[in-house]
């Protein structure tokens, strides 16, 4: 197994809060964070009169949705850029009749960083692909397991 912190092959890994953050941690690294107990497998009744002695509070965010942990290597890889996505952005701001600077300023980024990206020579954020197909209109990304 791998620590998720140090990346060093351990025999054994120790579930640790460090930050917020819940990680896979080897006896080393255990001392950056406080031990929490393994994943609950069925979801706990809420109210305070069902939780243990000593267990903490579930933390409630600014919305109300309670906090849960995610897997973000699952979320990864759903959609990847499309082979000739930076002729889809040139494509499509040159029929708005943009010029880089103009889609510079609406990204909030500079004229260079647009040439980058319809060169290709830059891969863009997943924050600035959303915003490229938002403003433009147009699909950047595409199913890797789709046929072409």
């Amino acid at each position: 197994m791998l620590c998720e912190l140090c990346g060093k092959e351990v025999d054994q890994t120790v579930r640790v809060r460090i930050e917020g953050t819940v990680l896979s941690v080897g006896p080393e690294c255990e001392k950056f964070g406080v031990r929490v107990d393994p994943v609950p497998t069925a979801p706990a009744a809420s109210g305070w009169a069902n939780r243990p002695t000593g267990a903490p509070a579930t933390r409630v965010g600014a919305t109300g949705r309670r906090m849960e942990e995610r897997d973000l290597y699952t979320e990864i890889g759903e959609l990847e850029l499309a082979p000739d996505w930076p002729k889809r952005v040139r494509v499509a701001r040159e029929g708005l009749g943009w010029t880089p600077e103009d889609l510079g300023k609406k990204l909030n980024e500079k004229k260079s960083v647009v040439l980058k990206i319809e060169s290709g020579g830059l891969n863009p954020p997943d924050a600035l692909v959303r915003k490229l197909e938002r403003l433009l209109k147009t699909r950047l990304r595409a199913d890797p397991n789709a046929p072409a």
